[in-house]
């Protein structure tokens, strides 16, 4: 079996950039971007070095509101994935406050307790740790990012994309992240889109030993694997729609994420347009698809002046660029259309 290398294809390093200095460069990356040191001066990184340190200082600005952790035995190795026969997952989820939380997680790197999986993903930060920004925060030139943060010990979460851009941020703990560029897709083995772990589809190849007889194009998506590895202070810049493998790797890990988007809010997500085309198109003969791909690339992916430059401005409708309410008016249109 081929192993993942750390070594395979360096992603660009830029050390030019602190928590309150981002280079607008940075932000519109279409390529991921190491970001070393970025939050080297946050408070809680030098806090964090321990893993003592993590939970006094989380517990500093928890509130006693319930957390989502999900829970793997240890013969999963971290792997937060399906069950063997695909009907459900390998872990199971259970509610706590965070204090709570960081001591079993305490206890555990401790070796008090039985080396179980924990891990708490995509928590809001500003909802579950009140006040951590203000002392701990990115200055993004970007509108209402959403922040969240993930914490656990040793975890794998399988290759998978977002569609919001996204600064990871290590406060404790090491990291290794495995990238992919959008069109490597094929050759990821992506499981189904309906039933996910976590609400993302994810690829079922078995990063720590993938089975290259099962997943035999695993092989060339490894040829363009990005691979890093991270330590507190540093950060990843993850562009949208690009596939990334995260493996915490320390008994006590913590990362803040930032996520944005610079599309408008009353677009949503492209997902509902995917998932409309595979109910509306997919099945059609094969001649039809090749029809409607034609008018997709015409109006959607080739789409430019002139696609409407032949109709005046006035007529011109959806072909021009969305604003706020005719972004809403389509909805509306579209919501009508999904009804009749």
């Amino acid at each position: 079996m081929r192993a993942v290398s750390p070594a395979m294809n360096n992603i660009t390093e830029r050390k030019d950039c602190r928590a309150n200095d981002i280079p607008s460069d940075v932000l519109k990356s279409s390529e991921p971007l190491v970001l070393r040191g970025l939050i080297a001066d946050w408070p809680a990184v030098a806090a964090c070095r321990e893993t003592s340190g993590i939970a006094a200082y989380l517990s500093s600005f928890a509130t006693e509101e319930p957390v989502t952790a999900y829970l793997a035995e240890p013969e999963h190795q971290g792997r937060y994935f399906y069950n063997g026969n695909m009907d459900g997952f390998n872990f199971k989820s259970a509610a706590a406050p965070l204090g709570q939380v960081l001591g079993r997680l305490t206890a555990i790197a401790a070796g008090d307790h039985e080396p179980q999986s924990i891990y708490v993903g995509s928590t809001m930060v500003d909802k579950w740790l009140p006040g951590f920004r203000e002392v701990n925060d990115l200055d993004l030139a970007a509108d209402n990012p959403l922040v969240s943060f993930w914490l656990g010990n040793r975890t794998r979460i399988s290759a998978h994309y977002d569609f919001p851009d996204n600064i990871a941020c290590v406060v404790a703990g090491q990291r290794r992240f495995t990238l992919f560029p959008p069109e490597q897709v094929g050759n990821l083995y992506v499981g189904p889109l309906e039933m996910t772990p976590s609400g993302q589809a994810i690829s079922l190849v078995d990063f720590a030993n993938p089975d290259l007889q099962r997943f035999p194009k695993f092989a060339t998506a490894l040829e363009h694997a990005r691979v890093v590895d991270l330590a507190p202070g540093d950060a990843l810049f993850i562009p949208s729609m690009w596939w990334h493998h995260v493996e915490s790797r320390s008994e006590l890990n913590l990362l803040v994420n930032y996520w944005w988007c610079d599309s408008l809010p009353e677009l949503g997500s492209p997902t509902g347009a995917l998932l409309h085309a595979m109910l509306a198109i997919r099945d059609l003969p094969s001649h039809q698809r090749k029809a409607w791909g034609n008018l997709f690339n015409h109006y959607v992916f080739d789409a430019g002046e002139s696609t409407h430059s032949h109709i005046p401005e006035h007529a011109r409708g959806c072909l021009s660029t969305f604003t706020n309410d005719s972004a809403r008016r389509m909805r509306a249109l579209l919501l009508n259309k999904l009804n009749q």
